[in-house]
């Protein structure tokens, strides 16, 4: 992905009539299948002065398949007044350097921390070995496995990298289920089995945390699913995945589609 950055710097008292325009603009570039989001700024100090924020999928995407489509038509339509207005116009890449401040807590210190994830894993892993499902796929589970996953869940909820420094990252999580074959009764399982574990070690049980671990459970569970499918070749360079309380962008198959529904399991009871 790449992010244009358009800073305008537009005429006193055309404020509203610009961010009118940009308001109907809106709706032909949200239906761009090349653009991922947007927002328009206005600069507090001098508030004649915006900034334009948009992400592509590629550069490649937005001069070439966006510039040549009836939405980029509708979109220029509304904005062509305010060309002459642009100071700067850039396409810019990240860096790697990113990272939050601390007004909002991660998920990792909502939970409690990794006490509070290690008691998880512990209480679930206890569950999973008397699973008429699950304890045949756990078999050759090593003692320090339910350690290992606190590890794992504490990354990705925001704390420390100790999965990635000592366990291999997201490929060594990867590469734990290749082949494996998870069939959707054994996913739900799981997420069932972890979620009565969240409940019986005292996890926050606030809506707006619950949402957000559950939503992790489904998302991991499902790539999991795929990635075990006889035959997946997942890409083995993919970051660690980081959870926190907003949206996340869709992972897509190299195609471009989204993956096939798994055949549907009877209700687990």
């Amino acid at each position: 992905m790449v992010t244009e950055y358009i800073r305008y710097r537009i005429a006193s008292g055309a404020e509203i009539a610009f961010e009118e325009a940009y308001r109907r603009a809106s709706v032909p570039l949200s239906s761009a299948p090349e653009c991922v989001d947007y927002e328009l700024s206005r600069c507090a100090e001098e508030t004649c002065c915006y900034i334009l924020r948009i992400t592509w999928t590629s550069k490649e995407d937005h001069l070439g398949s966006f510039r040549r489509s009836t939405a980029f038509r509708s979109f220029f339509a509304e904005i062509r007044d305010y060309v002459d207005a642009i100071e700067e116009m850039r396409h810019y890449v990240p860096t790697g350097i990113s990272g939050r401040g601390n007004a909002i807590p991660s998920l990792f210190d909502w939970t409690g921390g990794t006490d509070a994830l290690t008691r998880l894993c512990e209480v679930f892993y206890a569950r999973v070995g008397t699973d008429e499902l699950l304890a045949p796929v756990f078999a050759d589970m090593p003692a320090e496995h339910p350690r290992f996953v606190a590890l794992w869940l504490a990354e990705v909820f925001g704390g420390p990298d100790r999965y990635s420094t000592e366990r291999g990252g997201h490929p060594g999580m990867l590469g734990k289920h290749l082949g494996k074959a998870i069939t959707e009764a054994q996913r739900r399982r799981w997420v069932n089995l972890l979620v009565d574990a969240a409940d019986e070690t005292g996890l926050p049980a606030d809506p707006e945390f619950r949402a957000a671990f559950l939503g992790y459970l489904e998302w991991g569970t499902r790539m999991a699913v795929l990635f075990s499918r006889p035959g997946a070749e997942p890409d083995m360079e993919e970051p660690m995945p980081l959870w926190g309380w907003g949206e996340r962008t869709p992972w897509l198959p190299a195609t471009g589609a989204p993956a096939p529904a798994p055949t549907p399991a009877r209700p687990i009871r």
